[in-house]
């Protein structure tokens, strides 16, 4: 067992032990690799999935994000104002995605630590017994190992069976399930080994074991390059406009889609170079991920499409309504104007309608004084005008004027 505790040890304790558990249940390496890597996909799954639906919220945004880069595309600073508004209106991350892609390759960096050095997590071993076997496999047989001491556990994991005798007295107490070593072959092809690209090599043989172990590597690259495609085109399948309608050139034109192009090409050609410098069980491991993500990426698209496309749905119902609207708020218009061509309207100014309502006002109180006036009896003086005042002007009633008449409200039975 590993007994110095390291932040790794967290990823390659436990997945150390599964692969251990599957190669001694299945007693077949190439079989537990297959199981093991089907395995990490599944309990990877969780993360794969969030990171697929924030990649799919992002693609369904790209060409409200396309608007508002060229509308703003002289001011950077309200450019991105406007894009953290949509996110936040959308409950999108800017990251999100790119977060939940990167926590799966944190998990995988480790777990390639578990393949390469089968002698500390299949057989169990500690750092220093692993270190003892390698260094007695290494001095009896330096020729297996190559220059790279990277994968030297490998090596001596299936040569352990040949210095057995030499382990048991370097290292008192060892298990028998230890001296049995590693079996790497699998239909023929030794995964311990490193695959030869040079066909034209003296050391190539034309047989299946080196067949075998150079198409693996190709399979590997071939397998991520359809993947990698078929993601793209899922992912395009959602890029959808403000309305919801799939927006397929609006896909083609996003930043999203030019890095799947690029990645397309080269993370399979990174592969492929890598496939030709590690052991071949490394490569069978990639080539599984890579067929089971192919299987669950359509899945889970799928799956959260038919969420968007319902959210989609609503959206586009919401504008054809907003159409129609607009489209009967035009209508209404057009009558009118059909019904006064000469645009001629109503004087409708504030001070013109208070002056109406002081106007109706005045009138109603001049009513009501009439309609009282007749109902006791009061007649209008002969001769006056019942507008006219005493001063000859309206609006100065009680000055001293031209018809000022001192004695008009004497009375009339007094005698001079």
């Amino acid at each position: 067992m590993i007994l110095a505790f390291k932040l790794s040890d967290i990823v390659t304790v436990p997945f150390g032990w599964l692969l251990s558990i599957l190669y001694h249940t299945t007693t077949n390496y190439g079989v537990a690799i297959i199981l093991f890597g089907i395995l990490v996909q599944l309990i990877l799954m969780p993360i794969n999935a969030k990171s697929k639906k924030s990649m799919m919220k992002m693609s369904r945004l790209t060409p409200r994000m396309q608007e508002i880069q060229a509308k703003y595309a002289d001011d950077p600073q309200r450019q991105n104002q406007a894009l953290q508004e949509m996110y936040k209106s959308e409950g999108v991350s800017m990251g999100g995605g790119c977060l939940w892609s990167f926590i799966p390759m944190l998990i995988l960096i480790p777990l390639y630590t578990v393949i390469r050095q089968p002698i500390s997590y299949i057989l169990m071993e500690t750092a220093e017994h692993a270190a003892t076997i390698v260094e007695i496999v290494k001095s009896g047989a330096p020729a297996l190992f190559s220059n790279n001491s990277y994968y030297d556990q490998v090596v001596a994991a299936q040569a352990i069976p040949q210095f057995a005798e030499a382990i048991r007295a370097a290292i008192p107490g060892i298990s028998e399930m230890t001296l049995q070593g590693i079996n790497f072959n699998f239909l023929g092809i030794d995964l311990g080994a490193i695959p030869m690209f040079n066909i034209f090599s003296p050391k190539w043989v034309w047989d299946w074991a080196h067949i075998g172990a150079f198409l693996i590597p190709i399979l590997s690259a071939g397998s991520q390059v359809l993947q990698t495609a078929i993601m793209q085109k899922t992912n395009n399948s959602v890029v959808t406009d403000e309305n919801g309608v799939v927006d397929k050139e609006a896909a083609k034109q996003s930043q999203q889609n030019q890095s799947m192009n690029m990645m397309m090409w080269m993370m399979p050609l990174m592969s492929l170079w890598i496939g030709f410098t590690i052991s071949a069980g490394l490569s069978l491991y990639w080539f599984i991920g890579g067929l089971v993500r192919m299987i669950s990426d359509p899945i889970m698209t799928n799956h959260y499409r038919k969420i968007y496309d319902a959210e989609d749905a609503v959206r586009l119902q919401k504008a054809l309504e907003q159409d129609r609207l607009e489209a009967e708020k035009e209508r209404v218009r057009a009558e009118r104007r059909a019904a006064n061509p000469d645009g001629i309207t109503e004087n409708t100014s504030k001070k013109k309608l208070q002056k109406q309502q002081r106007s109706q006002e005045a009138a109603a109180r001049e009513a009501a004084a009439k309609d009282y006036a007749a109902r006791k009896g009061i007649q209008a003086e002969d001769g006056m005008d019942e507008n006219s005042v005493m001063s000859g002007i309206p609006s100065r009633p009680y000055c001293k004027g031209r018809n000022y008449d001192p004695n008009r409200y004497a009375s009339q039975s007094t005698e001079e």
